[in-house]
């Protein structure tokens, strides 16, 4: 549903104990502070993720997807969160559709079980969230990563992923009702939800307001 969402959709900032901040290397060990209980990266050469945790220590399964996709697409992956069972990055539009492909046939996420996006107007854009998951890796069925990337709400258009996830039909065509996203080279960017008649602007922006309220 094109709606603001929780803890995985939306504009999830993640939990605060365990949100990343940064992509570059992600920590490996690190040192106890005093008595509050509080952890710190060790210090490297290099620079390092900063985590904002009381638990430094990345769940090592999802940070091993989180390496593949840096190793590979490097500073066009950010990263929102990284916990158990739960992992978002942002990536640019641009990018989007390679990064989607990637993430399905290296990581093993071959499913989009659902797609919202969320209107923005203090920031001028709209986030698009497409939440994967797996059926065929048993080691994949819990997890989910949330692919999110933004466009110009005022000149809202974004590259399809009809061509990697089949199943986003449906989700992208309301997001293109609900939300007035427009998705480049999807077959069917047109009403199905609202009545024929609709000449209002898409209801989930945040300026819409109901006639006589």
């Amino acid at each position: 549903m094109s709606k603001p969402d929780g803890s995985s959709q939306g504009n999830d900032k993640g939990n605060p104990a365990s949100s990343v901040t940064s992509n570059k290397d992600l920590p490996t060990t690190s040192e106890k502070q005093g008595e509050t209980g509080s952890v710190v990266p060790k210090p490297s050469n290099s620079t390092s993720v900063q985590v904002t945790s009381e638990k430094a220590d990345l769940p090592q399964f999802e940070k091993g997807i989180i390496d593949s996709l840096v190793l590979k697409f490097g500073d066009s992956i950010k990263i929102i969160y990284v916990k158990p069972l739960r992992i978002k990055i942002e990536v640019p539009s641009k990018d989007i559709v390679e990064i989607a492909r990637h993430i399905r046939d290296e990581s093993g996420f071959d499913h989009a079980e659902s797609v919202s996006a969320t209107d923005y107007p203090k920031t001028g854009d709209i986030e698009v969230i497409y939440h994967l998951g797996s059926y065929t890796r048993e080691n994949l069925s819990s997890q989910i990563l949330s692919l999110s990337t933004r466009t110009d709400r005022n000149n809202a258009r974004l590259p399809s992923l009809i061509q990697v996830f089949k199943s986003v039909e449906y989700h992208e065509r309301e997001s293109f009702e609900m939300v007035g996203v427009y998705f480049e080279n999807h077959p069917r960017n047109d009403r199905f939800l609202l009545p024929e008649d609709w000449a209002d602007i898409p209801p989930l922006r945040k300026e819409f307001r109901i006639k006589g309220r």
